[in-house]
């Protein structure tokens, strides 16, 4: 994460899904403490104890979730979770008996209001926890975010299978960042066995928050009094619906309930405006600098693909979420003389080299990991920055108006997004305090293509020589440019010719490596070596000779028979999940002994709308050719097209060859 973690977000990770109780009698949201929560009966819960041999599968169950959250106009807000949960199997007793609570200082306060463990009957094993300790949170090296979050640690006693552990905490937002923006999701059960639950949000009279209900098949109360207006979700065992495979949402099928302030994306993006105002400053010498980056270029998008290069790759990336400081980018002087940055300040001193060069350029605020919920704005949705440039003589709300760039992301090609960003929701800031809402481009399945091409030469005595070459371009390209991210020593370089050489063929040497080097965002990706000594067939009598193919096989035996034996399907179908939004070609070219035949299995060719599969078996002469290909497709399609994605993948199991017969001539 690269913008500080949003208060709502911090909430949902203490309690992955928060507590609810059964009953509410009055107008107004129950005010609860370390003394209690007087809306909730404790004996009442706690006798929703099931028996844990009618549920072997389950390793704890939720006898109460329960949320109560109150937002005010101003942003500030009051969150309080609840969870009552029963222990069924010694693996929960040991999830469950360590507890992990975050907060944010300087802008929250968190309360524990209590946590004990208990029996089913009620009585009291322990009252509080046997340890706490306090922490700030930990540092990944590799990736270091310094934030102002704290950690606080507990460790339960007594915490066994038919146990129930009962806590409850609050969080109070005292400083919001955006000044009326709030943002909550609540997840109804999420999945789990769940006897009761319950969430209330308690608001102004005067606020109409934005409400957004998904599978929600209980009606909500609500009741005003005293100024306050009060909504309440409350029901009994939770009906759990069981995951399908390819479901375009994990939560499809599960009750949630979103909940935002009444701003839209154009205040965010005022906001933004306002707070980043006067941040794209140059001096004199980083000027001096910019012109040393761009020496020798001859275009204009030439300089501009040196300076992306340069600050998406001699910068390094430390995320800085401490305060305002998380939203606040620093100044582009501070960055060039630390040498580095967040995405907010890397993404700033680009746009601010890139306007010195006579360019529009802008900050888009989106989410790292995508999912953005757009009809409900929320800056608490944002967590990341890029950039965009606007590409000359293309007119304002064209959909290729903007050149996009993620000055993070160290090795994606200039003009290219992560495939995580692609086709998600993104928000483009203006100066002025505009805010235009895009939908960031994405590269069609042609462009992530990786292809795999292995040809050599097979003697009568059974040994194979010949090379290996693997290229990729577009979202297929990463593996290959990490790998190879950083220079290899000779020595590194003989082990890595030998595994290669040996996941294709055991017992096989590879030497003569030849590889592109992942930083270089001008070349492809692309790796080759000589592969020697392999032994791929084996005698199977009969003056036959078995050969293994060193192919991908892509049939799909287990997803198959788990699909047929579901029946009848609930959810919508991610196209995309099927084989992923790319293109594969693998390609073995052998040379056979004189006078040696192979007997040819049928080729495969299917179509449907998850994809397309080609399987080519041919013999010209001495050559031998074996040619697969896939290419997965994207899009939703209703549940009942199961039908046909079982058909497909079907058709692709029918290729399910590994060995091809070899018969020596006389």
């Amino acid at each position: 994460m690269r913008f500080p973690a949003s208060a709502a977000a911090i909430g949902l990770a203490l309690a992955v899904t928060v507590p609810c109780a059964p009953r509410v009698a009055t107008a107004q949201a129950p005010r609860i403490t370390p003394h209690g929560d007087p809306s909730v009966r404790n004996d009442s819960i706690y006798a929703l104890a099931v028996r844990p041999q009618d549920y072997p599968d389950q390793p704890f169950v939720y006898l109460l979730e329960d949320g109560v959250v109150r937002f005010e106009e101003d942003g500030r807000a009051q969150r309080t979770y609840r969870e009552v949960v029963q222990i069924l199997s010694q693996q929960a007793a040991a999830q469950w008996g360590e507890k992990t609570f975050s907060y944010t200082t300087g802008r929250q306060r968190l309360t524990i209001n209590w946590i004990r463990v208990l029996r089913p009957d009620g009585s009291v094993v322990s009252d509080k926890p046997s340890h706490v300790q306090e922490s700030i949170a930990p540092v990944a090296q590799e990736a270091p975010i310094y934030s102002d979050t704290r950690v606080r640690q507990v460790t339960l006693g007594g915490v066994a299978p038919n146990t129930i552990v009962d806590y409850s905490y609050t969080i109070e937002d005292t400083k919001p960042i955006v000044p009326g923006d709030f943002y909550q999701t609540w997840y109804v059960g999420n999945g789990r066995v769940t006897r009761r639950s319950r969430f209330i949000l308690d608001v102004p009279a005067s606020l109409t928050p934005r409400i957004q209900e998904r599978n929600i098949h209980f009606a909500r109360r609500v009741t005003e009094s005293r100024h306050r207006r009060v909504y309440v979700w409350a029901t009994a065992d939770v009906p759990r619906p069981a995951a399908e495979p390819f479901t375009p949402d994990t939560n499809t099928l599960y009750p949630q309930i979103s909940i935002a302030a009444p701003i839209t994306w154009e205040g965010i993006a005022s906001w933004y405006a306002g707070l980043s105002r006067g941040r794209y400053r140059l001096t004199p010498a980083l000027v001096q600098q910019l012109s040393t980056v761009t020496q020798g270029t001859r275009t204009l998008e030439d300089s501009l693909r040196a300076v992306y290069r340069w600050v998406a790759q001699d910068f390094r990336y430390v995320s800085l979420s401490l305060g305002i400081g998380g939203y606040l980018p620093r100044m582009p002087m501070s960055v060039w003389e630390t040498r580095y940055g967040d995405c907010k300040d890397k993404a700033t001193l680009f746009i601010a080299l890139a306007r010195r060069m006579g360019l529009a350029a802008y900050p888009v605020l989106l989410s790292a990991t995508g999912g953005i919920n757009r009809s409900l704005p929320s800056a608490y949705q944002l967590d990341h920055m890029i950039a965009a440039v606007a590409r000359p003589g293309v007119l304002e709300g064209s959909p290729n108006r903007f050149l996009y760039l993620d000055l993070t992301s160290e090795l994606t090609p200039f003009g290219s997004l992560p495939p995580s960003e692609q086709g998600e929701f993104a928000l483009v800031v203006y100066p002025d305090g505009r805010g235009e809402e895009v939908t960031l481009p994405s590269d069609p399945v042609t462009v992530n293509r990786a292809t795999i091409d292995i040809s050599g030469e097979l003697t009568a005595q059974g040994t194979f020589s010949g090379r290996y070459v693997e290229e990729a371009t577009g979202t297929r390209q990463y593996t290959l440019r990490s790998a190879f991210a950083s220079s290899v020593g000779t020595a590194d370089r003989d082990r890595l010719a030998r595994s290669l050489a040996n996941m294709l063929f055991e017992g096989a040497t590879g030497d003569s490596l030849v590889y592109v080097n992942g930083r270089d965002l001008a070349a492809q990706p692309m790796v080759a070596l000589a592969i020697k000594d392999a032994r791929p067939v084996s005698n199977a009598g009969g003056g036959t000779e078995i050969l293994t193919l060193p192919l991908r096989n892509y049939a799909r035996p287990d997803i198959l028979a788990d699909l047929e034996s579901r029946g009848y399907r609930r959810s919508p179908i991610d196209v995309e999940a099927v084989v992923g939004p790319y293109e594969e070609v693998s390609e073995f070219h052998l040379t056979l002994p004189e006078g040696w035949r192979a007997r040819l299995p049928p080729d495969i060719d299917a179509t449907s709308v998850f994809g397309r599969y080609h399987a080519r078996y041919a013999q010209s002469g001495r050559e031998l050719t074996v040619e697969r290909r896939i290419a997965g497709s994207t899009g939703v399609q209703p549940p009942e097209r199961i039908t046909d994605l079982i058909a497909w993948l079907k058709a692709i199991s029918r290729d399910d060859v590994r060995y091809i017969a070899l018969e020596p001539g006389p």
